[in-house]
C-alpha cells in the first residue's frame, strides 16, 4: 500500500510529461523540441536514481529498511507537492523548467531509496518457496500507483485546454499531500525484519556495505544492471507511445489513450503475482527469461497498432504487451534481484543495480523520441530500439545462478556442498561481522 501510494507520486509525472508539460513548462512555438524536452525531464529521475541508490542504500544496509521507507515516502510526497505549485514559463521565463528539474531529482532519489527497501523487507519477512509471490506485491505496489495515477489525469485531461494549462493540471500534484500523509500512517508502526535484526545482532552490519558489494558481488551488480533495461519497456510504453498516439500523426484522444495504460495497469495487478507465484515453482530465470523475450515482439505489435489508429486494436495489444507479457519479468525480479546478495548488503546490491538500469530505462523515451524523427512516426525505428534493450535482461538471466528453492540463509553466498542451493561468487568471509 505504502508503495502505490508514492509510485502515485512518480508516475503522475510521466502523463504530465506526454501530455501537459510542453505546453506549460518549454517553448510553445517549437512543438517537437518542446515535447523532447519535456520527455527527457522525465528521464532526469531516472539519471537522480543511482546517486540515490548509493545513498540510501548504504544507510538502509546499515540502519534498517523501515527508516528508509519513512524517508523516501516524505521526500516524494514533498518534492509531487512542490512541482503542482511551480510558476510557468510564461510567468518566469526558464527558471520554470529548472525548478522542475530540480523537483523531477528529488523524485529519482526518492524512488531509488523507496523500491530496494520495499523490496528488502517483503523478501526477508516471506516463508521458503514463496518469495516470489510474496515480493510480487512491492510491485503490484508500484502498479496501483501507477495506476492511481493514470485515473487521477483522464477526468483532468478531458478538461477544456485553457482550465487544462491554467490549474487543472496542478490537482494531481495537489493530492500527494494527501497521499504522504496515507503513507506514513501506514509505515510509522512496520517492523524491522528479522533477517536484518539478526545480522546487526549476531554479525553486526557493514561499515561500509558499498565497498563490500563492489568488492564481494560486481557481477551479481552487473547482473542486475543488465536485467533492470527491462524497465525501458515500461518507459517506452507508457509515455513515448502515449505522447506519439495523442500526436497529430495518429492523433487519439488523450482519455482513450489513458484508459489503454490504466486496464493494462489493472490486467497486470492479477498477472504479477501469478507469473511470480509460478517461478516459485519452476524458477526465476525461466518466468523472467519468458517476460524479456517476450516484450521485445510484442512492443512491435503494439507500436504497430498505435500506428494504425485503430483504437480496439491498440487496447487490445497494449493489454497484451503491458499487463500480460511484460509482467512476467516484472512480477519476478524483485525475488530474482534481492536473492542473488545477502542480507547485509541486500538492499546496496539491488538498490545500486536496478538504479543504474533504470537510469538508462528513463532516457530511453527521448532517444525513442529522436529516432522517431521530426513528425514522430518512425515507430520501427522506436520498436527495434526497445528491443535491442531487452538483450541485456535476457543475458543477465541466462548468466544468473537459479535462486527460487535456496534457503534465506544462503542467499548470496555459495553453494554448500551439498548443493542445498547455488549462490554468488562472493567469499564467504562476506557474512563474518566486519
Amino acid at each position: 500500500m505504502g508503495s502505490a501510494l508514492e509510485y502515485y507520486d512518480f508516475f503522475i509525472y510521466g502523463s504530465a510529461a506526454a501530455l501537459i508539460f510542453p505546453d506549460v513548462f518549454f517553448d510553445e512555438s517549437d512543438p517537437a523540441n518542446a515535447t523532447l524536452l519535456s520527455l527527457a525531464t522525465f528521464g532526469v529521475a531516472y539519471a537522480a536514481r543511482p546517486v540515490g541508490a548509493l545513498f540510501l542504500g548504504h544507510y538502509g544496509d546499515r540502519l534498517g529498511r523501515k527508516k528508509i521507507m519513512v524517508f523516501t515516502l516524505m521526500l516524494m510526497g514533498l518534492s509531487t507537492f512542490a512541482i503542482g505549485c511551480l510558476p510557468t514559463r510564461e510567468q518566469v521565463g526558464t527558471l520554470a523548467p529548472v525548478l522542475l528539474v530540480l523537483c523531477r531529482v528529488l523524485q529519482g532519489i526518492s524512488a531509488a531509496g523507496e523500491q530496494a527497501s520495499a523490496n528488502s523487507m517483503t523478501l526477508e519477512h516471506a516463508p521458503r518457496g514463496r518469495r516470489g509471490y510474496y515480493t510480487s506485491f512491492t510491485i503490484n505496489g508500484t502498479q496501483a500507483g501507477q495506476l492511481l495515477a493514470t485515473l487521477a489525469f483522464i477526468p483532468v485531461a478531458a478538461l477544456p485546454d485553457d482550465v487544462l494549462l491554467s490549474w487543472g493540471w496542478r490537482v494531481p500534484f495537489w493530492l500527494s499531500v494527501v497521499v504522504a500523509v496515507v503513507g506514513y500512517l501506514i509505515r510509522r508502526n512496520l517492523g524491522e525484519t528479522p533477517a536484518f535484526e539478526e545480522q546487526a545482532a549476531t554479525e553486526g552490519v557493514a561499515r561500509m556495505p558499498l565497498a563490500v558489494l563492489l568488492r564481494d558481488h560486481w557481477a551479481d551488480v552487473l547482473r542486475v544492471v543488465g536485467g533492470a533495461l527491462i524497465a525501458s519497456v515500461s518507459t517506452i510504453f507508457t509515455v513515448w507511445a502515449l505522447a506519439y498516439a495523442t500526436s497529430d500523426a495518429v492523433d487519439i484522444d488523450r482519455s482513450d489513450m489513458l484508459w489503454v495504460g490504466a486496464l493494462a495497469n489493472l490486467v497486470a495487478l492479477g498477472a504479477i503475482p501469478l507469473w511470480a507465484d509460478l517461478s516459485d515453482r519452476i524458477g526465476r530465470r525461466p518466468v523472467f527469461l519468458v517476460g524479456a523475450v517476450g516484450s521485445a515482439g510484442m512492443m512491435f505489435a503494439y507500436l504497430w497498432a498505435v500506428s494504425s489508429g485503430s483504437y480496439p486494436l491498440i487496447l487490445l495489444l497494449g493489454i497484451l504487451t503491458f499487463g500480460v507479457v511484460y509482467s512476467a519479468a516484472n512480477g519476478v525480479w524483485p525475488a530474482f534481484y534481492g536473492e542473488m546478495f545477502p542480507t547485509r548488503v541486500r538492499l546496496s546490491g539491488t538498490a545500486v543495480g536496478t538504479q543504474i538500469g533504470f537510469a538508462v530505462a528513463g532516457f530511453a523515451v527521448t532517444f525513442a523520441a529522436r529516432i522517431a524523427g521530426p513528425d514522430g512516426d518512425r515507430w520501427t525505428a522506436v520498436a527495434l530500439f526497445t528491443a535491442l534493450l531487452c538483450v541485456p535482461p535476457v543475458f543477465a538471466a541466462l548468466s544468473a545462478r537459479e535462486t527460487h528453492d535456496v534457503p534465506a540463509d544462503r542467499l548470496g553466498l555459495p553453494a554448500s556442498p551439498a548443493g542445498i542451493g547455488e549462490g554468488s561468487s562472493v567469499a564467504a568471509g562476506d557474512c563474518q561481522g566486519r
